[in-house]
């Protein structure tokens, strides 16, 4: 078999059901069983099941002709061959961790033709289990084959009773883990994204064009859909199926149950109600919604009434709560706020949901008195049947229902949270449709405009209708509800988040030894006051004044040694208070009255001496490399240390030793492991890859460790990627990385531009259609690779692939490269550094330097941790900025322009030292442009200072003109004032001497000095004026 069985979770969840059982006491059918007894035929159409369900749940497989046999002491498994195969790893207990507490595990194999000594044996078992009088069984599970009746004939024979453990079980399956509610989620995502892209535009194209269609007929469309991928959010079309066949109903015969089938009656304009279930890897997610056309406002407040009593489960439905008080808290609501609408309430309003759809056990109905528990998972379902709508024309549409369900987990403490939350609101669902004879009065009013085609009637959608709004304005209406969102989201993460303080890092001491007595006097060279260095403390002991003093190799910054003359001459410099660069490690900082050391220099004769076979300086020298080296350790050391730091300690990668493991061969990594890249493989294992290089060297990378799996195939490109960004670092080659990529090249990277071609070489054909089969492979073996792995996981890991359709070109680091959106991210996996930014983290998108003129401009985006640095993409083509708006748009992300680049790590500090003060300001309103009330006033100011200037101009101008006659002297006068300044020919000397006056005086000059300059100037102003009267 091509799947295997994932051993841990097994382990796990066999551990829960054995736990529940040995813990049952009283009255209850678990406790009265002695064993369990799980049976599956081979003829099964059943969907749902309870021995379906724990199959399921435990194995993650549906196995056929198997016989399952829980006893105290051992599990008996008897099947087939190959499902004994399949579940060998799960028997061998010996070598694994999680199987301790788990019972002896036997694999019976079954017989082609008689099993009687094979069965003697499991009945043996289940008699020797406790009491051995009772089984616990599924009493509604009837299932029927050759080898099912002669184990039920056998079973009958045996004497043993019968009770039924189907609501015990279900209890044990209900509290869903981490990997199935992200399945849940998942399954929820698809089922959003039929009902919207799918059903609900439909309906628009069919009320819009006023078409008949039978009930059966859309239900079939949205059944259908569930095979295109491009409704799957990513989603492999195989673990994609419906819960049930949709259910599309409107118009008096509405009911409002799940067991009903779409007829074929044809569809009315009145309430139009949808049910729509999916499941992915055998998990259910289920959406009711209603869409209603031309409602009164009658229908539109109860419709709203409904809403709110949803909403009132969602608050209510907590860990600990019985399903009877949610169940009486709505109808205390109801009955205080519109009493008629009680009795046409659903009996019910949900039920539990997971592996199957409908778990009768945990009904939300007045007499079940089970409490709710955390991650349970709910379908909540309310709607009110049968109501009259007086104001109708239609016979068909003054009957209708409304119903409204959701899937929701369990929280303690907290409402639900919604995983099929979308907008559902009178006014989202709400269709108004325009009569003929209104169409004409509107047209008579406002004969200019343009005439639209037009029918019996015409839908106006506030999504779709006949004057369309521009994808602009529906931008801009989106933007500003994101903008109130984000500024009350981010204020309130902000005030949470205010009071957590983060603990000082603790920084080790640079002090070499604690005291004096821990020196090493008895060295030699410390004796006779020579440099020593202790390699062990890594200190260096110098003589100063007669005195051995350590000193740490951490407060060293550097070391010289240089030869003048006859000496050479060792420089030792170390970090103070005042140099370039201070060290804050160093704890006796902070003591004012300590004394600093800045430089230390020794000195020695470089030439030899009498009597001795080494200069002196030969002691300089020594101490000169061991210091080098001693601190080249401590600062690689450091570098370690500081890489590792933050480092989140991954959980041990469980190996799977069988053979037929997922593996991918003749890969390169990045980063690499060493300096030269190699090629090793890639294997997939119980929780996580493997990749062992062609030198031996290992990376693991676990699943519950990776953040974004992204597969990016060779189309278009020259090389294939498998790239896994992660949730915390790891390490290897000495270095964290977060982000990790396996590769393999797709033909020749480079092309020798110096061979002769010729466009019909026929080895160039054979190369290229060569390189186009490798590429088919290579896609189709990473891709049979993927869904592999997802299957091993159990939907825990999901590779993601790129909209090559929504790329666009910009420079995130140093060269411009192909940016891609994911469903998750914006990617650039394909050159390295890769570029991985998760929309999750984004607060918001700023474009900088948005102006017509310029080609480019710039993408801030700005994550929701203020604290990290905000990522750049620059050089932009200016066309791809209204894909990026739209894309954006659609993800929910708020975006704003800007004509200037903003100083980002300022602005970010701002926020994080003062954040009360700076959304009081508005938050990031800031970087909205200016209201239009604004713009409005400012374009009146405009407007009034443009004429009167504009008034001047031509007031000079026909003084200019009626000037007929110019003299000569004004000819003069004109040359002489062009050689004055501006100011000059528009102040006379009078006022410019009163000036000057004024500002000597305030200057303090000398009374002397004024009355000299002010005659001065009196004679030249007398001289200008007479000048001036000659001109006029």
């Amino acid at each position: 078999m091509s799947v295997s069985l994932d051993t841990e979770t097994f382990y796990r969840r066999l551990k829960k059901l054995y736990s529940a059982w040995r813990d049952a006491s009283g009255d209850s059918n678990f406790a009265k069983a002695d064993g369990l007894v799980v049976e599956m035929g081979s003829d099964n159409e059943a969907v749902y099941s309870k021995s379906i369900a724990l199959q399921t749940w435990l194995f993650g497989y549906e196995l056929t002709d198997v016989i399952v046999v829980f006893c105290e002491n051992e599990i008996n498994f008897m099947a087939s061959q190959k499902k004994i195969n399949f579940l060998k790893p799960a028997a061998d207990t010996k070598n694994s961790e999680n199987s301790n507490g788990i019972p002896e595990i036997k694999l019976i194999l079954r017989e082609k033709e008689d099993n009687s000594d094979n069965f003697a044996k499991i009945l043996k078992s289940m008699k020797g289990s406790k009491n051995g009088k009772t089984a616990g069984i599924f009493a509604k599970d009837k299932f029927s084959s050759k080898f099912i009746d002669a184990w039920g004939a056998a079973f009958k024979k045996s004497g043993l009773d019968k009770v039924d453990v189907s609501a015990n079980v279900a209890m044990v399956m209900a509290v869903k883990d981490e990997s199935e509610i992200n399945l849940l989620h998942k399954a929820s995502l698809i089922t959003l994204e039929v009902y919207s892209k799918v059903f609900k535009e439909h309906m628009k194209d069919v009320i819009d064009a006023d078409r008949k269609v039978k009930h059966s007929k859309v239900a079939e469309l949205v059944e259908k859909s569930l095979e295109d991928k491009k409704y799957l959010r990513g989603s492999d079309p195989s673990f994609v199926e419906s819960c049930y066949p949709p259910i599309v109903q409107s118009g008096p015969n509405c009911s409002l149950k799940f067991s009903v089938v779409s007829d074929k009656n044809i569809l009315q304009f009145g309430v139009i109600v949808c049910m729509l279930g999916v499941r992915y890897r055998s998990y259910c997610a289920n959406v009711v919604r209603n869409l209603m056309v031309n409602p009164t406002n009658e229908m539109q407040e109860t419709y709203t009434l409904l809403l709110n009593l949803e909403e009132l489960i969602f608050e209510k439905l907590q860990h600990g709560v019985a399903l009877c008080d949610v169940y009486n808290a709505v109808i205390k609501k109801a009955k205080s706020e519109k009493p008629s609408v009680v009795e046409k309430l659903t009996r019910n309003f949900g039920f539990a949901s997971g592996i199957e759809f409908r778990e009768s056990t945990y009904l939300i109905n007045g007499k079940n008195q089970i409490k709710a528990k955390k991650g349970m998972v709910f379908n909540i379902n309310i709607g009110l049947a049968k109501l009259v709508n007086p104001a109708a024309e239609n016979e068909n549409e003054k009957t209708y229902s409304l119903f409204v369900g959701d899937t929701v987990v369990v929280n303690d403490g907290e409402p639900v949270k919604v995983l099929t939350k979308d907008k559902k609101r009178a006014k989202n669902i709400s269709i108004f449709l325009k009569d003929e004879s209104d169409e004409e009065s509107e047209e008579e009013s406002q004969p200019t405009e343009e005439l639209l085609g037009r029918g019996a009637r015409n839908a106006v959608l506030k999504e779709k209708t006949r004057q369309e709004q521009s994808l602009e304005e529906k931008r801009r209406t989106h933007q500003k509800e994101l903008s109130n969102q984000l500024n009350e989201e981010a204020r309130r993460r902000m005030m949470d988040s205010k009071s957590d303080v983060q603990a000082a890092k603790l920084k080790k001491s640079n002090i070499s030894y604690k005291s004096s007595s821990l020196l090493p006097f008895k060295e030699p060279d410390i004796r006779d006051l020579k440099i020593f260095i202790d390699k062990k403390y890594e200190t260096i002991v110098l003589p100063i004044f007669g005195v051995p003093t350590p000193y740490h190799i951490s407060t060293v910054k550097n070391i010289s040694m240089s030869t003048e003359g006859d000496y050479s001459y060792l420089r030792i410099n170390f970090f103070c208070p005042g140099s370039g660069i201070v060290r804050n490690e160093n704890p006796t900082n902070s003591h004012n009255d300590s004394t600093f050391i800045k430089e230390l220099t020794y000195r020695a004769l470089a030439g030899k001496t009498p009597g001795r076979s080494e200069p002196p300086a030969a002691n300089l020298q020594l101490a000169f490399r061991q210091i080098k080296d001693v601190q080249k350790k401590f600062k690689t050391r450091e570098a370690e240390e500081k890489e590792r730091e933050g480092i989140v300690k991954q959980d041990k990668l469980i190996v799977n030793p069988n053979k037929s493991n997922p593996k991918l061969k003749d890969l390169f990594i990045r980063p690499n492991i060493a300096q030269r890249r190699m090629q090793g493989h890639l294997e997939a294992h119980t929780n996580g890859f493997r990749y062992t290089s062609v030198r031996g060297d290992k990376v693991d990378i676990l699943y519950n460790n990776i953040r974004h799996a992204v597969f990016q195939p060779c189309d278009h490109e020259m090389i294939i990627v498998l790239h896994f960004h992660l949730k915390n670092a790891i390490m290897f080659g000495k270095k964290r990385h977060s982000d990790v990529q396996f590769y393999t090249e797709v033909g020749e990277i480079t092309t020798d531009l110096g061979k002769m071609q010729h466009m019909r070489d026929r080895d160039d054909l054979y190369a290229e259609q060569a390189e186009r089969e490798l590429r088919h492979k290579l896609n189709s073996g990473f891709k049979s690779f993927i869904d592999k792995v997802e299957a091993i996981s159990k939907g825990e890991l999901e590779f993601d692939s790129p909209f090559r359709d929504l790329s666009f070109y910009g420079v995130p680091f140093r060269s411009t490269c192909m940016l891609q959106p994911t469903s998750t991210a914006l990617i650039n996996v394909v050159e390295w550094p890769a570029f991985v930014v998760s929309l999750d983290d984004i607060e918001l998108v700023h474009f900088e330097r948005v102006q017509f003129h310029i080609k480019n401009f710039d993408m801030a985006i700005i994550f929701k941790d203020y604290k990290r640095k905000a990522e750049i993409i620059n050089s932009i083509p200016m066309q791809s900025l209204d894909p990026i708006r739209e894309w954006l748009n659609s993800c929910d992300i708020r975006y704003t322009d800007g004509v200037q680049s903003l100083n980002w790590p300022k602005i970010l500090k701002t926020i994080v030292d003062a954040p009360e003060e700076f959304f009081e300001q508005g938050g990031w309103s800031f970087l909205e442009p200016e209201s239009d009330a604004e713009n409005d006033d400012d374009s009146e100011e405009e407007d009034d200072f443009v004429p009167e200037e504009s008034g001047e101009e031509e007031g000079s101008e026909s003084e200019e003109d009626s000037d007929e006659d110019y003299s000569s002297e004004d000819e003069e006068s004109f040359d002489e004032e062009s050689l004055g300044s501006g100011e000059e020919s528009g102040k006379d000397w009078d006022q410019l001497e009163e000036e000057a006056a004024k500002a000597d005086r305030n200057a303090g000059a000398d009374e002397n000095e004024d009355d000299s300059r002010s005659k001065k100037r009196k004679h030249d102003g007398g001289s200008s004026k007479k000048s001036k009267k000659r001109r006029h």
